[in-house]
Formats: C-alpha cells, structure tokens, sequence
C-alpha cells in the first residue's frame, strides 16, 4: 500500500491496528524523499539515522500499550526550529555550520507526541521572503511546477507535504508564512492566534532560546487535510512552560457551529491597495457558492469591517519597525533621515515600510493603540460573523525571482505590474489584530496551479475556522497531489 500521502489521522489508525509499523512508514517516506527530493530540493537538513531510530522506539511503546497523537508517524520540521544536533542557520551563510544544543519548544512538543522527525525543511534567507531560497541549501521549487516558488518562508515545509514527504510539518507566519506556501502547493496551514502556541527555540542564530514573544509572528501547524490540522494544533497550543505556563493550562473554546449552515461568513475578494488576480478571485467564489449551498449565511459587505487600508499602512509599519531593531545605529539614523524626507502625502505602503522602520519607541507604542482600536472593530464583527473568507496572496504561485532587493522585484496580477511586497496585505488582514486563519485549497487555476484562500476566525476561537475548513473540504475537496 502507498503510504506516503496518507493522512496523519489515518496513518494512525492503521499504526494503532497492526496494518503498518512506524519503522515501515520511515523507511517508505525516506525512500520517497532519496527518489524525489532532487527536483524539489524540500528537505535541506535529513535526519535519517535519528528518524530510524525514534520510529523503533515508536513501534516499541506501542507494542508496549502505549498510544500518543502522533505516536509513530513521520513528519518534518521548518530549518529555523532549533532541533539539537542539526544546523539551525535560517538560511543566512555566515551561521552555516551553527548546531544549538537543545530542541525548540514546538520540537520537544512533536517528540513527546511520539512523531518520527525525518529531517528540516528549506526557507529563505533570514525567513524574510515568500519565496524559499538561500546560498546554503539553494532554491526549493512548487511541486506542481519547477519554474515557480513554492512559497516562503515555510515553502520547504509546504513543498514536503505537497511531495509526500511526511504526513504533517511545523512552520511560522509574520506575513503569510505559513499561509503563502500553503496556498501555492494546494495544502493546508494554520496560523494560530497570536501566542497561543509558545515558540522558544525558533529564533535566529546564533540568538538564545529565550520564552520571549516576538509581536506578530506565531508558529503553526501544516498538513493535508483540515483534521490533521487541528490534531497538530492540539500538540502545539499552550503557553510556554518558563511563563504563562507555570499558571495557566489552554483549553480552547469548540467552534461556533458544527454545520455549515449555521455559519454566518463574510466573503471579501478586493482590496483597496492591490487588485486580485482571476485564478484567486475565482477561488474565493467558489468557497462562497460551496457556503450558499451548504445554507451558510453570506454577505460580501459589511459596515463593521475594519478600514482595510488603515489596516495594511500600520500592518506595514509595526512588521518593519520589528526589522529595524537590531539594525547598526548609524544604518537607523539614515532610516530616520530618510523617512522624515517623504511627503506627508505620502500614504504609500513603501512609505509606510520606510516610517516603520524608523519608528521611535513612541512612535510604536501609538501605532499599538491603533491596533488595539481595530482588535475591537474585529470583536464587534465577530458578534455577527464567524469567520471571513479572502484571498491570501493576490496571485498564485509566481515564477521564482532572485532579484536580491525585494523593492525592486514587480508582482504580475493578470498582466499588470505592483510593487512585490504589496502583496503582503492580505496577509496582514490576520496577522495585524492576531486573529486565526486557516489556510485551504480551492482547487486549481486554468494553468492548473492550487490555489487557496484563508478563513480569518474570532481571537482565541481558532477551533471555529478550523471546524470550517473541515466542512469546506468535505464540499469542495481538500489536497491533491502533483501529477
């Protein structure tokens, strides 16, 4: 039996029932990886020898009695987690050969879980990409066409998937990263509400591992089917064990509604700042048309909706004041220079980059109230909606550029030219406020690329969007592999 595009839920009912060992399930996924590996370049880190080893301790707990959610079933891990004894180098040559001594918090999590680790997936350089590529382990390319990106900057990790290699996978998200790749290779991704899943250990080398927050970025779980999400969220969520976590447990609410017609959605395809392509327009209508058949109720507008464009410039702002941070001090004063020269005009999101990255403590402090001002136009949308359908790139996956300033690369949107990182707002539609997002697949251009959408759910509530995009996947189909 082929094994490797199995889901994680049903390769553990078949571990449970005796049909297959986890040692057989390694070695077949192995197998897949040495073969196909080549042209997709995913996995950049293999952990073999180790992976062989934890899946004899797997089939031995289980022989046991022992029965854990991923007890046995091989997944894999995005290069920026810190797994001990492996290089942790985000991409970045002069950390090549950095080895931290300690697994990532989410690592010790998957471990306890008794998941088979078969190696690290592929990321740009410094993770600031939504394409996956670096001098060190070179260029991952989209499953279901070499010529294009699979996404960044969890692409190895959404491309691994895509191939079969492993059953689930760990990523991260500040601007669609987790959310991007999933949409570009046809799989599924969550990105979790903002600090509900801990991430000590998914920091920059050669950075200590430290319990702090970074603002706006969450690590999350990917994988082919919506329920396999969920399983994977539940090993991840909860605090981390050095703070909030010496007082505080997580039990998340259920979801709103277990039928799709009991869901009340908001469908958005435009945006303010960039146009959206056809293939991912048509993407979104179809969800909704699945919604309307299922009963749901659906609107495409909404008074209550936070202004979208106010939305993207302090999206914009607070993700590059976060860049700017640990930038030479001289290198910030020209930032600043520069930035007090735009025009008061200016409400460009190239000028929003450039005043966010010379933000002043208080100039960040006021742009934190501002999103606390749309934290509440989002509580008071989520009192009528449950959740909100829209895109989650304006394109589907782009042919690969390499052009080192990212200002200079242009995003084709059927035809016509927009600045690269433009195409970021989507994104931030999310992860500005912290809300849950899903990421699902809608089925595939006319050049036959996935495409996917992200439904955005209440803070806290991530179970609502989840339990959404089961039923979506149940109406719509859910992951298909490369041909």
């Amino acid at each position: 039996m082929e094994w490797n595009f199995l889901t994680a839920e049903k390769l553990a009912t078949a571990l449970s029932a005796g049909e297959v060992t986890s040692a057989e399930l390694t070695d077949e996924a192995i197998a897949r990886i040495e073969r196909d590996d080549k042209a997709i370049n995913a996995i950049c880190v293999p952990d073999f020898d180790r992976a062989r080893a934890a899946a004899r301790d797997a089939d031995q707990a289980r022989a046991r009695g022992e029965d854990r959610p991923l007890l046995g079933i091989p997944v894999t891990v995005k290069e920026s987690y810190d797994i001990a004894g492996l290089p942790t180098t985000w991409g970045m040559p002069p950390h090549r050969n950095y080895i931290p001594a300690e697994d990532a918090v989410q690592v010790s999590r998957l471990k306890a879980a008794g998941a088979v680790v078969l190696g690290k997936t592929n990321v740009p350089m410094g993770l600031q990409d939504v394409q996956s590529f670096n001098e060190i382990y070179g260029t991952t390319n989209n499953p279901w066409d070499h010529g294009r990106t699979p996404g960044g900057s969890s692409g190895g990790s959404a491309a691994a998937l895509a191939s079969g290699f492993g059953a689930l996978s760990i990523g991260s998200d500040i601007a669609g990263s987790l959310r991007t790749p999933a949409h570009f290779c046809g799989v599924y991704a969550h990105k979790p509400t903002l600090g509900l899943a801990a991430n000590r250990g998914m920091v920059p080398p050669t950075a200590p591992a430290l319990p702090a927050e970074p603002d706006l970025a969450v690590v999350g779980p990917m994988a082919r089917t919506a329920r396999d999400l969920t399983l994977l969220l539940d090993v991840m969520a909860g605090p981390d064990p050095l703070t909030l976590g010496v007082a505080h447990d997580v039990t998340l609410p259920p979801a709103r509604h277990e039928r799709l017609r009991d869901f009340r959605v908001l469908v958005l395809d435009d945006h303010p700042l960039i146009p959206t392509a056809s293939a991912v327009r048509a993407g979104v209508n179809r969800v909704a048309d699945a919604l309307t058949d299922g009963g749901a109720r659906v609107e495409r507008h909404s008074p209550l909706l936070p202004d979208l464009t106010e939305a993207a410039v302090l999206y914009t702002q607070l993700l590059f004041s976060g860049f700017s941070g640990r930038f030479p001090l001289e290198a910030y004063e020209q930032l600043r220079t520069h930035a007090a020269e735009l025009n008061a005009d200016d409400q460009s999101l190239d000028a929003a980059l450039l005043r966010g990255m010379a933000f002043s403590h208080r100039d960040w402090i006021e742009a934190d109230s501002r999103r606390e001002l749309h934290r509440h136009g989002w509580r008071r949308l989520f009192a009528e909606f449950d959740a909100v359908v829209c895109p989650i790139t304006p394109t589907p996956a782009f042919p690969h550029d390499h052009n080192p300033d990212l200002r200079e690369r242009r995003l084709d949107i059927d035809g016509v030219e927009y600045p690269y990182l433009d195409q970021l707002v989507w994104a931030g539609v999310a992860t500005m406020p912290g809300l849950p997002a899903t990421a699902i697949p809608t089925g595939r251009s006319p050049e036959g690329l996935p495409v996917g959408v992200q439904l955005i759910g209440p803070m806290y509530e991530d179970r609502t969007p989840l339990r959404l995009a089961e039923l979506l996947e149940q109406k719509i189909g859910g992951f298909q592999a490369p041909k």
